[in-house]
């Protein structure tokens, strides 16, 4: 996927994220499916926005951005701000 795709990709989570906290906020509360999939975006999103920062870093050091390999979710949950 390129970076066009990662960022549509991107933009379509961040839109349903916003929409359960809207819907969660309208109706006082989160199932437990919507708290499942909002944690599911979560996680989803970082690994994008990680695939991201890779193609970015690769492309600026002269590389292939096609080499960035999206990580698995242990891995970026678990960076450290």
């Amino acid at each position: 996927m390129d970076d066009a795709g990662i960022l549509r990709q991107i933009e379509r989570m961040t839109d349903e994220e916003q929409s359960l906290y809207r819907r969660a906020e309208d109706e006082h509360g989160m199932t437990v499916d919507e708290k499942a999939r909002l944690r599911n975006l979560e996680v989803t999103l970082d690994q994008c926005w990680d695939l991201l920062r890779q193609r970015r870093a690769l492309r600026e050091a002269g590389q292939d951005p096609n080499r960035a390999k999206l990580r698995d979710a242990k891995t970026v949950e678990g960076y450290l701000a």
